[in-house]
This record gives structure tokens, C-alpha cells and sequence, in this order.
């Protein structure tokens, strides 16, 4: 196990992921996300924080999830771990439902979206997204 921050997905095991998945049903996506003081690109810091990148990010994000049929279902800030390491702390949660993992990865590959992860990336110190299939 690494102790690297992880951000972005895969790009080796994300095809595999998202086989993994079950064919036509909705899955919800539940993201963790702990942001970094300052944005930090490729070119260097912004001179903006981490929450500013990442509101760049959703601007184009969540009009894509729209757009492939998806909903944001919950959003809001976390509080504390109640069952979690002592150094595990995130920021934010957000659950947001795709009509299907194809709706899903149809999302990733949008030209429009995959330029607007780098404000994501800038925007992120660490984040877990976990796919879910409701019962």
C-alpha cells in the first residue's frame, strides 16, 4: 500500500474497474474529497485555493453529469470520522447518480470534461471515489 496521495483514476486499471461493474443499472458514485490550501497546476500554484479549482472543475463537471442523464444527489461538508484512521479527514462528500456505468464512462471520455480535470487535480490534496449500486 502506498502512502501517495490518490487523486485522479487509474488509467491502467479503469478499464477493468468499469468492467467490473454491473450492465445497466444506475450507479452512484460516492466522492471523498480533501482540498489543498492552494491550487496547484502543472505550471506551478495558482493564486487561487483548492475549493476555487474545484468549483472551476464542477462549472463543466456536473453540467456533463446532467447531459448524461446523471443527478448530483447529495452534497455537503464532513465533519468528523466517526469510524476512520485518526489522520483520515475529508472535507467534502458528494453522491452523484449515473443512469449507468456507460453514462458513466461516456462522461469520462467528453473532450469538454477530460480538459476540465485539471482544475480537479489542482484542486485536490486527496479523494476517493467509490462506485455503489443502490439495493
Amino acid at each position: 500500500m502506498s502512502d501517495k496521495p490518490v487523486i485522479d483514476p487509474n488509467p491502467a486499471t479503469l478499464p477493468q474497474i468499469l468492467a467490473s461493474l454491473p450492465d445497466d443499472t444506475p450507479i452512484v458514485m460516492l466522492n471523498l474529497l480533501r482540498f489543498r490550501e492552494v491550487a496547484r497546476y502543472k505550471e506551478g500554484d495558482a493564486a487561487y485555493s483548492g475549493r476555487e479549482a474545484y468549483q472551476k472543475y464542477s462549472e463543466v463537471a456536473f453540467g456533463k453529469v446532467q447531459g448524461v442523464g446523471g443527478e448530483m444527489v447529495w452534497k455537503g461538508r464532513a465533519l468528523a470520522g466517526v469510524i476512520a484512521p485518526d489522520n483520515e479527514q475529508w472535507d467534502s462528500v458528494l453522491l452523484v447518480r449515473y443512469p449507468s456505468k456507460e453514462a458513466f464512462a461516456s462522461m469520462l471520455a467528453d473532450p469538454e470534461y477530460r480538459e476540465a480535470t485539471k482544475h480537479r487535480t489542482a484542486a485536490l490534496e486527496e479523494a476517493r471515489l467509490i462506485a455503489m449500486q443502490e439495493n
